[in-house]
């Protein structure tokens, strides 16, 4: 078999944004699977926080312009690149001038949680998977980490089932306890939808907030992972529904994490 094709969507990454356990994961996890002989391409938000000078990001003009449909709107899509310093690994940084030109992630200065932080999400992950496209590059396996990705999967599932770069592509939703209490404003369906996507689909949405997003990503992944944190009873609640009916799967949590996973990569592309 060729090389494995592994794309990671995620909130974040260290060493340009850090401030759950994702970001670090996230700067592991590529690097090991790199140095066993995997395809890598990483993507995160371009939230404003990060330092576009000190981190050297620059644009790909070649996968910048398209336009996403967030509902009724459509936002330009720019994509800016980075090295990480210590890693032969470079980062994708979905960007939009409205959804990530704020010197914070999720939160303004008041510590209150931005309105349209579902509308980012959904930017984000259409964003994602049209500048794969473009970039013609075909993933064996899709790892989704964290709430803000938790419509790639359906995406894969729905819009881009029949798209040659992702007919073969499988998909896996890392759970982290990141959870809010906080509601997202306005249609939420109407904004999430795609190609071949109709209400019934977009069911666990309608709750309009944390848990909605991520019911979405553990509904259509292959197969899910939860990290190995505390999580509330109402998560620990979801995680026991979801079981019954599908595949959680278990990860080392030692010395053997890496090749865990590499095992359930190649299990899931096989």
């Amino acid at each position: 078999m060729s090389k494995l094709r592994i794309l990671y969507a995620a909130t974040e990454i260290d060493p340009f944004l850090q401030t759950t356990k994702v970001a670090e994961m996230l700067r592991r996890l590529p690097a090991s699977m790199q140095e066993m002989g995997c395809e890598i391409r990483i993507f995160v938000p371009r939230f404003g926080i990060i330092n576009e000078r000190k981190n050297r990001l620059h644009e790909v003009v070649r996968l910048s312009g398209i336009n996403i449909a967030v509902g009724d709107d459509e936002k330009p899509l720019v994509i800016k690149v980075a090295s990480i310093p210590t890693a032969k690994l470079q980062v994708y940084f979905i960007d939009n001038e409205d959804y990530f030109h704020r010197k914070s992630a999720l939160v303004d200065k008041n510590d209150k949680f931005y309105a349209d932080n579902d509308e980012r999400a959904i930017f984000f992950c259409k964003g994602v998977l049209e500048t794969v496209k473009k970039l013609g590059w075909s993933p064996n396996i899709v790892h989704c980490s964290d709430w803000m990705t938790g419509l790639i999967p359906l995406y894969l599932k729905t819009t881009y089932k029949k798209d040659p770069v992702f007919k073969d592509a499988k998909s896996v939703f890392s759970i982290y306890n990141n959870e809010f209490a906080d509601k997202f404003e306005g249609n939420i369906l109407e904004k999430a939808k795609m190609l071949d996507i109709d209400d019934a689909m977009l069911a666990s949405l309608k709750t309009a907030d944390f848990s909605g997003f991520i019911k979405m990503g553990m509904e259509y992944a292959d197969t899910v992972v939860r990290s190995d944190e505390d999580f509330s009873d109402n998560m620990n609640g979801m995680f026991t529904e979801y079981a019954l009916h599908h595949r959680l799967s278990q990860v080392a949590t030692d010395e053997n994490l890496h090749s865990s996973y590499l095992a359930l990569y190649n299990e899931l592309a096989n």
